[in-house]
């Protein structure tokens, strides 16, 4: 029972955090850090879909559970990377939003998906996520400072949902299997209102 407290008080330290930054102004470096920081954790959107690698990663287990959010963080921060260069890349907002529908249905159906297959799914909408990010920096923001809040924010964020996989996983088998399906059932009806402008 203390391990399932501490992991809950993990990712609830991990949705607060953004509220912590926002609190304190920062300028130069720092402001693009705080930046950064503040994307991934301000649109729901992106909080969603990266809580839902995180729970994809612990079902899956293995070596996925640190591959899967490795993966998507470096390949997120080449998607980052043209963002701010400029580069015009169709449908992102879009490809956000089935990120959330998809992540969200493979969680809640638990797909165990080989390795190979997930990283793929999960590189593919790192790079709409990573493009968004990139292509909203503000002008006067540090390229690397807003990079590294960005992916902090989103290492944070796959934490959660790892420690949301555990806290569920720890809930007993029949409880467990409701609350994912539950979780990714809602993820992936948001991604649906998001995806219609609805949300």
């Amino acid at each position: 029972m203390n391990s399932v407290f501490k992991s809950g008080l993990l990712a609830l330290a991990a949705v607060a955090l953004p509220a912590v930054a926002s609190a304190h102004p920062a300028v130069g470096e720092g402001a693009g850090f705080s930046h950064g920081f503040a994307h991934p954790m301000s649109g729901l959107d992106h909080v969603l879909a990266m809580v839902m690698v995180g729970v994809f990663a612990f079902q899956l287990g293995g070596r996925a559970i640190w591959l899967l959010p490795t993966t998507f963080v470096l390949v997120m921060a080449g998607g980052g990377a043209l963002g701010v260069a400029g580069v015009n890349l169709p449908f992102v907002e879009t490809g956000i939003a089935l990120s959330v529908v998809i992540l969200g249905a493979v969680v809640a159906l638990n797909v165990k998906a080989p390795l190979a297959a997930a990283l793929g799914i999960a590189g593919l909408f790192a790079i709409f996520h990573g493009h968004a990010h990139g292509a909203e920096m503000p002008e006067n923001a540090t390229g690397a400072a807003y990079a590294a809040g960005f992916m902090i924010a989103t290492v944070l964020l796959h934490g959660a949902g790892l420690a949301l996989g555990y806290v569920i996983g720890r809930a007993g088998e029949s409880r467990s299997i409701f609350v994912t399906r539950a979780a990714g059932g809602v993820a992936a009806i948001s991604g649906l209102g998001i995806l219609a402008g609805l949300i």
